[in-house]
């Protein structure tokens, strides 16, 4: 029998359709159809919200498996402490207990760690749905914060409160433990140089009785990463190129309470210097232009700092030959069979780099303006390296940062890099307290208040005030950086003093006025300041028996003086200078009105150079003259010497002395230097403890003689000295001891000397 096309699909249909029947038939005979889901339990989570977790739907047959990840999804979403799945007739039937939600969580126990800090390292909040997951993830950020500030001893144990409406507080009970410390730090490999050498290298140190106010001693494991490139750069440093950390491991003593770390090390051979040559390909520059900016030398011990001064040298010097874009990359090849490296410096055009933009970070007081305009690189410039080396040079010798850190990064766009500056303020203000004893003056005291940095804005002012047996000197000074928004360092003092020289001088004098300054640089290093002073000078109290020469002086002048300083420096820091030298010219002109009338020139140079960490030799010299214009000089405008500037003697001990009455009368020229070798004195480098050796030498005499009662044969007077220096935690301490060597008879000495002063 044939069937048509239309019978044939319609016998297929009834077949097709008699199949589906057979088969919802059989599954509802295995597990029936949902025909009903019910959600029982819930408060806040909506109904819909718990059905729309589910994989299956009314209609859907009873299947385990679906049911099953259907639990696991609700268990997922975090809002429930249980949840239960089941069947009831042919409704799926689901309860749950929703999660509490956190009305307040607090932290017990915590005295290291404030609350606002631990309240910003958790993820859960006020507000937010309990999970033992987070806070178990809560519970494992407390006790890195602990770590990494030495305590692992730290426990947590989260506690529950319950409230109504499901509602719970949430409190962190914080076990913080002991300190960590480092017991001992041992270094296998390392044959060129004792563990306590390598011990001076690294940041972490052991624990000592006298280390409780440094945290260096508790174990930290960036610490002791940070350590291991310490290792690497003082290796490098000393001809050790193939130097390698193998391994950093810090072992815990059972009590938890202190760490034992093992630094193992493969020193490797050791290099010289081979030869070192340019190869350059820029136009006009010849090897030879460059051959100052090179500070490796052949035959000297391998150094990669070297290898990297000469590299910033040669961009530097490049980049004043014309060439804004440069590439130096050092090419090393060694010898091993020689054990030398041959260095390859590769001088090309650098990418064409601009700075995008300056990111400024970290300045909570100190406004934005004021670490901007000591930028030699503004955004649009051609990006250079010498130039960002010279900012953060300004930016630490303005003196009110910890921490100083300027890093590039890439801009939008290849050819744009972004310099971002991250900064750490520390206190610029000061409360100077300064004692000391002399045998002609007696005891000694300064106080002095000192603000550097006032509103933020880079500004000074300074008043201080000092008094002793016979001198007293008050002064207020005010210093405007940049004045009218220009490099101008501008400002004013206002001083008045007085000073009791009965004993060395048989008079006293008072002098009261004022100065006006500015001063600006002409190029980095060379500056240029001028002052103006007005102030009335009065010689008093002359006693019957002084000099005929002081008793000329007696009675009131008016002095009105302008000042002229040029000062060449290139030390690298201002502040405590261990490399690098300085020229200064100082220029007094008086007699632009008021009474007196004089030219005084003097001139100062200094050198400072470490040969070896904590070894600091410096050297000063300088020589001064002043002639009178018109009328003689007056005792006030004359040289002294002593004191700071001659130690092992006293304050106007040395010079020219009134044969009779053996007044000292005063200078017209002057010349004194010194040599101050400081030292390391074997103690843990956090007590700041230093020691110093100094020599002293120094003259002063009158040119034109208008007496012949003077005791003045000009010749050279010496002293050397120790001293020790300690910047303790209530302010700088030093102590000197000067012995004169060389001196007449006539001088006046003072050996000890000691000056403390604190800071806030």
């Amino acid at each position: 029998m044939l069937l048509t096309f239309p019978k044939f699909f319609f016998a297929l249909s009834v077949i097709s359709l008699a199949l589906m029947h057979g088969t919802s038939a059989n599954a509802q005979s295995q597990g029936g159809v949902i025909t009903e889901i019910v959600v029982e339990g819930t408060a806040r989570v909506e109904p819909e919200t718990i059905r729309s977790y589910l994989l299956v739907r009314e209609g859907d047959g009873f299947d385990p498996l679906r049911i099953d990840r259907s639990l696991k999804s609700l268990f997922a979403t975090g809002l429930f402490a249980d949840v239960s799945i089941g069947r009831e007739g042919s409704s799926l039937v689901i309860k749950i207990v929703e999660n509490p939600v956190i009305n307040r969580i607090a932290f017990e126990g915590n005295k290291r760690v404030k609350d606002e800090d631990l309240n910003r390292e958790i993820s859960l909040k006020p507000r937010l749905v309990y999970t033992r997951t987070k806070v178990q993830n809560d519970v494992n950020r407390i006790q890195e914060i602990y770590r990494r500030d030495g305590r692992f001893a730290v426990t947590v144990e989260p506690k529950i409160i319950q409230l109504d409406q499901n509602r719970i507080d949430l409190v962190y009970e914080i076990n913080e433990g002991s300190l960590a410390r480092v017991q001992n730090i041992r270094f296998i490999g390392n044959d060129a140089f004792d563990d306590s050498d390598l011990r001076d290298v690294i940041r972490t140190v052991e624990t000592r009785w006298y280390r409780f106010l440094t945290s260096d001693d508790t174990y930290d494991p960036d610490r002791v990463s940070f350590d291991k490139e310490l290792l690497r750069k003082y290796y490098l440093a000393n001809g050790y190129a193939d130097f390698n950390v193998l391994s950093a491991v810090a072992e815990m003593t059972p009590n938890r309470e202190n760490f034992f770390i093992t630094f193992t090390i493969e020193e490797g051979e050791r290099y010289r210097f081979g030869d070192i040559t340019t190869d350059i390909s820029l136009e006009g520059i010849k090897p030879e232009n460059l051959k100052d900016a090179i500070v490796a030398e052949k035959g000297s011990w391998y150094n990669s700092e070297n290898v990297d001064k000469t590299v910033d040298a040669l961009i530097d010097e490049v980049g004043t030959l014309g060439h804004a874009f440069v590439s130096v990359t050092p090419r090393p090849e060694r010898d091993m069979e020689n054990h030398t490296i041959n260095v390859v410096f590769e001088v090309a055009e650098g990418p064409r780099v601009f700075v995008e933009r300056i990111n400024v970070i970290g300045n909570s007081r100190t406004l934005d303006e004021v670490i901007r305009r000591e930028f030699r690189l503004v955004e649009g410039d051609a990006f250079n390296t010498a130039k960002l080396s010279t900012t953060i040079k300004r930016i630490n010798d303005l003196d009110f940062f910890k921490k100083v850190d300027v890093t590039s990064a890439h801009g939008s766009s290849v050819d744009k890099s972004v310099i971002n500056v991250e900064v750490e303020e520390k206190s610029t203000g000061a409360l100077s307290l300064g004692l000391g004893y002399s045998s002609d003056s007696g005891p000694l005291f300064n106080f002095g208040v000192r603000e550097r940095n006032l509103l933020g804005k880079g500004q000074s002012i300074d008043l201080n005030a000092s008094l002793s047996g016979n001198k007293s000197n008050v002064t207020l000074s005010f210093t405007e950086p940049y004045f009218m928004n220009r490099e101008v360092a501008a400002g004013f003092d206002i001083f008045h003093s007085t000073a009791d020289n009965q004993k060395t001088s048989s008079y006293s004098t008072t002098q009261t006025g004022f100065a006006l300054r500015a001063g600006y640089p002409i190029t980095e290093m060379l500056k240029q300041s001028w002052a103006y002073t007005l102030k009335s000078s009065k010689v008093e109290n002359v006693k019957s028996t002084a000099s005929d020469a002081i008793k000329a002086q007696e009675g009131t002048r008016t002095h009105s003086e302008v000042s002229h300083v040029l000062l060449y420096d290139k030390r690298n820091s201002t502040t405590r200078p261990t490399d690098g030298y300085f020229l200064r010219m100082n220029n007094d002109l008086a007699g632009l009105g008021g009474d007196v009338s004089y030219l005084r020139n003097r001139f100062t140079v200094g050198h400072f150079y470490s040969f070896k960490k904590g070894w600091t030799l410096s050297t000063s010299g300088s020589i001064g003259i002043i002639s009178a214009l018109s009328k003689d000089l007056t005792i006030n405008d004359r040289f002294f010497l002593g004191g700071s500037s001659l130690r092992g003697f006293a304050p106007g001990g040395v010079g020219p002395r009134d044969k009779v009455t053996r007044d000292s009368v005063g200078g017209e020229f002057i010349y004194n230097g010194g040599v101050d070798l400081t030292v390391p004195l074997g103690l843990p480098p956090e007590l700041g403890i230093s020691g110093k050796a100094f020599s002293d030498f120094g003259s002063l005499s009158v040119v034109n003689p208008s007496s012949t009662n003077y005791l003045d044969d000009g010749s050279i007077r010496a002293s050397v000295g120790l001293g020790m220096e300690w910047v303790s935690p209530i302010g700088p301490l030093s102590i000197e001891y000067g012995i004169p060597v060389a001196k007449e008879t006539y001088d006046k000495t003072e050996k000890f000397r000691i000056n403390f002063g604190t800071r806030f």
